[in-house]
Formats: C-alpha cells, sequence, structure tokens
C-alpha cells in the first residue's frame, strides 16, 4: 500500500467515481489509476467500489472506512510536509484558498499582492464560489473564508474571527430610497424589489429572520453571488442593491447612491476556517495575519496544533484599504 494508491482512491471517491475527472485530478493516466486501484484492492482481499460493468457507481460498504483513512493519513502526509519545510525555512509551495466572490475581489487583492511581494514563489489559487460551497473546499484548501451574521460558522474546522461588515443599499440617484433623510427601516424597505447574494432566500438567513422580525417580508426581486452583477441590475433598474460594504467604495460605482442598510440588519464576522489539526505553512499564517493583524501569529499556530484553547482578539471593523496597498 502506497500514499500514491491512497491519493488516487480518495481522487476517485472525490471525482463522483468518475476514472476520468480522477486522473485529471492527480495529474495521472487512466489507466494507470486504475492499475495502482486494482492493486489496493488485490492487497486489501476486497472492492472499494460498486460496478457496473467497467463503471464505478459508488463506494462497496467495506471501502467506506477504508477511505476515512486513506483522508487522514493524506492529510497527516501533508502536515508532515508542511512541517519540515517550515523548519528547512522553504517560502516555496501553492497556497489554496477557498472564498467567496466579494471576499475575492475587494478584499483579498492587496493582501495577496503583499503576499507575493513577501513569498514570490509562493502560487496562490483561489476557489471563488457562493457561501454554500466555500466550505465544501476545506479539506482541499490551506483554509476558507466565509462569512455569518450569527455564530461562527458550523464546520468541523478552528474558525477564527478575522473583521466585521456591515451591509449597504445601492440605488440609482432618482430611486426613492435615495431621497430618503436616513437609513430606511426594514418596513420601508420591503416596499421596493431587493437584487441581494444568493443566500438572501435561504429562510435562515439573517435577512429573512430580521424582516420576520418586524413582521414583514422583503421583496428578493434577484439575486447573484458576484456584486459586480448586483451592480448590474442596479442599473438595469431590477431593483435596489443589497451587498457588502467593502463591495460599493470603487470609482466606477460614483452613478449610483450608497445609503446604510436598516440598522435593523445585524452586522457580519468573516471567519477563517482552518481544517482542525492543519499544519499551515508560514506564508499561509501570513497572509491570515495580513487579513487579521490583531491576531499573534504564535497563538495562531498553537490553537492550530491543538496546544492552546482558543481566545481571539474582538474583531475589528473592515476599513477600506489605501490605493498604495496595490502598489
Amino acid at each position: 500500500m502506497t500514499l500514491t494508491q491512497l491519493r488516487y482512491l480518495v481522487a476517485i471517491a472525490d471525482s463522483g467515481f468518475n476514472i476520468t475527472q480522477a486522473a485529471e485530478r492527480v495529474h495521472a493516466t487512466q489507466p494507470g489509476l486504475s492499475k495502482q486501484l486494482k492493486q489496493l484492492e488485490d492487497e486489501l482481499g476486497f472492492q472499494l467500489f460498486l460496478r457496473k460493468g467497467r463503471s464505478l457507481e459508488g463506494v462497496a460498504p467495506a471501502g467506506v472506512k477504508v477511505i476515512e483513512h486513506a483522508r487522514r493519513i493524506l492529510a497527516e502526509a501533508a502536515n508532515i510536509r508542511s512541517y519540515a519545510a517550515n523548519e528547512r525555512g522553504e517560502h516555496r509551495g501553492r497556497l489554496l484558498l477557498a472564498t467567496t466572490h466579494t471576499q475575492a475581489r475587494y478584499v483579498l487583492p492587496p493582501v495577496i499582492a503583499e503576499l507575493k511581494r513577501r513569498y514570490p514563489q509562493v502560487s496562490v489559487d483561489l476557489f471563488a464560489s457562493g457561501d454554500a460551497e466555500v466550505l465544501d473546499k476545506l479539506d482541499e484548501a490551506d483554509f476558507a473564508l466565509i462569512s455569518s451574521a450569527g455564530g461562527q460558522p458550523s464546520s468541523g474546522g478552528v474558525a477564527i474571527p478575522l473583521y466585521r461588515w456591515r451591509r449597504v443599499l445601492l440605488v440609482p440617484a432618482s430611486h426613492p430610497l435615495a431621497q430618503l433623510p436616513g437609513p430606511p427601516s426594514l418596513a420601508e424597505l420591503s416596499r421596493h424589489p431587493l437584487i441581494s447574494y444568493e443566500s438572501s432566500k435561504l429562510p435562515e438567513s439573517s435577512l429573512q429572520r430580521a424582516f420576520a422580525a418586524v413582521g414583514a417580508e422583503p421583496q428578493i426581486a434577484m439575486t447573484a453571488r458576484d456584486a459586480n452583477l448586483i451592480k448590474t441590475y442596479v442599473r438595469a433598474g431590477l431593483g435596489a442593491g443589497l451587498l457588502a460594504e467593502m463591495a460599493v467604495h470603487t470609482r466606477e460605482d460614483d452613478d449610483l447612491r450608497v445609503i446604510e442598510a436598516p440598522a435593523e440588519l445585524p452586522e457580519c464576522i468573516t471567519w477563517a476556517v482552518v481544517p482542525r489539526g492543519r499544519v499551515l505553512r508560514e506564508y499561509a499564517l501570513a497572509l491570515l495575519q495580513g487579513l487579521a493583524p490583531q491576531l499573534d501569529p504564535r497563538d495562531l499556530r498553537r490553537v492550530l496544533e491543538g496546544n492552546q484553547e482558543a481566545e481571539w482578539p474582538a474583531a475589528p471593523r473592515w476599513s477600506l484599504p489605501t490605493p498604495t496597498a496595490y502598489a
């Protein structure tokens, strides 16, 4: 049994039992991957997957536990490599970050630019998706960035509060909401169509809960994952945009009016979620501290290694980076 065979096994499970996709995922040939799977099954003495002809259809009962153990073995092997690289002072490698479109577009550019300046031999890969999909990539990513308006996200990983932010309304200058002397109430906002993020339609979303608490219902005219799409449809006259404050402080939005959102909408916190027990490379810790300078990297490492209870400092309000941050 080899680590390569276990890596191929997990790749097959994560590719929906598609051998071709699994081979592409691990940069192997399809015949080579199939051969390694057969050798592993021969050694174990039973089949790991259910088959129909030459196709795989699912995990065999005996394969469930094997795949669980394979994931843990591969994670620990990766930890050993990360630990060794840190001890050698090696600062090259790959950093995979799972995040939302808003964080990727409006928060991360100056932080990643600084990371690349300090660690030019590190390649950064972003997996940007909707809120519901970010944590699905946690097994592969070094860590994930996700926002919530309630408590810390449920994940099984270590959740670290980074910064707080509020939602704002974005409307054309001629919109009725732009004529109000102050932020609208939720009751006033319920009279107007809204364009917001996909999660806004979920019954458990903070938006839906806030409206329900005042006996009102939001008119969600349209949703999108990307803030730029929300802006596009605001300009098309489909409704008022409700989006993260960091998504509207750009010159291209000068034709629109930014309005404070109703005070009843709760503040949001962006969290970093790191798989429990993960040994992070030095450059991954540097990225975390770039996002949240209030964090002590020594405390981060101790908590992630399980040697200290998490007592994080209060997350500060997000602030707009200076233009020089992009230099």
